[in-house]
């Protein structure tokens, strides 16, 4: 699906162009000149505009529709990927997609927010915004890969929970804490790659791991900027001031020296510019942070865990 950023605008033009020349170049007729010309133009205008963006516009570029989603990930990155579906208790959700795959060839577990393209692909996946049978549903996917002592994997691309009061009647508060809790338990690798929008406890429910890892123009906050706004200013319009106060990006968060493990690059022009070549940027990075924690023991995992969410909290007396 064609879409692309205001700011992305100047690119695609000259890409557009590019594609022109392209198809117009012949043996009688040739531009091969004029394209080498342009593609250096484009490589550039590429890094000029992907090296400079403020955080309000790596927000949008977090939410690009074109962005891999989970299933773009397990697409590219697993092989043998089984999807369980529900929770036992009312019905799933295909917001949040639940499995089990190999990795590098072994058994392992794959959870992850799941948003869509189109207008009825988003409805179906309600904007990447779980109900609590989708916790519900992550939670008996973990307990089962501990039984059977399988790396977990956990992708965060989500605006937060979904509100909904019939989310609220069936339990959202209570899944999202007992997922938190339960995850802090877990006695089997876990490593979360936030890879695009981290929103809220929506996000937290699947993001307590060994190793927290965050792509390159992934974001990761307690509330969206536009909520901020609304309850700051009473205007939600005003996300772009929210999002410089929040300091939600990688960058930011990478500062901050608890919250996230290692910043994964993404390919020049954005992970939605270049599928593959973003699954292997994440796929090198998971292979080297499991490696490490295959070398700790179950109880020294969970210790490690531990350990990690205490060294986010500063108590002055």
């Amino acid at each position: 699906m064609q879409f692309y950023l205001d700011f992305e605008k100047p690119l695609v033009e000259l890409e557009q162009k590019l594609n022109e020349l392209r198809g117009y170049s012949t043996d009688e007729v040739d531009f091969s000149n004029e394209i080498q010309r342009l593609e250096k133009k484009a490589e550039k205008l590429r890094r000029e505009i992907f090296s400079n963006l403020d955080r309000w516009q790596l927000t949008q570029l977090a939410r690009h529709v074109n962005r891999p989603f989970t299933l773009d990930f397990v697409k590219h990155i697993f092989t043998d990927w089984f999807e369980v579906h529900g929770d036992r208790n009312f019905r799933d959700d295909p917001a949040l997609v639940c499995g089990f795959a190999r990795f590098e060839g072994e058994p392992c577990a794959v959870i992850g927010h799941q948003k869509g393209r189109d207008t009825k692909e988003k409805v179906y996946r309600n904007f990447g915004m779980p109900n609590p049978e989708g916790y519900r549903k992550a939670l008996r996917v973990m307990q089962m890969a501990e039984q059977f002592g399988l790396p977990i994997f956990t992708f965060v691309d989500t605006p937060g929970a979904f509100p909904g009061i019939g989310a609220e009647e069936r339990g959202q508060a209570e899944a999202i804490a007992r997922n938190l809790r339960e995850m802090a338990a877990l006695k089997v690798p876990v490593i979360v790659t936030v890879a695009g929008e981290g929103g809220s406890g929506g996000a937290l429910a699947v993001a307590v791991g060994n190793r927290v890892l965050m792509m390159e123009n992934a974001v990761y906050s307690v509330i969206s900027p536009e909520g901020c706004a609304a309850i700051l200013w009473k205007d939600g319009t005003k996300g772009g001031e929210a999002a410089e106060a929040l300091k939600l990006t990688a960058r930011d968060i990478e500062k901050l020296g608890c919250v996230i493990d290692e910043v994964i690059p993404e390919p020049l022009g954005g992970a939605h510019s270049d599928h593959p070549a973003a699954a292997e940027m994440v796929r090198t990075c998971l292979k080297k942070h499991l490696e490490e924690l295959k070398r700790l023991s179950p109880d020294q995992l969970r210790e490690q865990r531990y350990q990690k969410l205490r060294a986010m909290t500063i108590v002055q007396e």
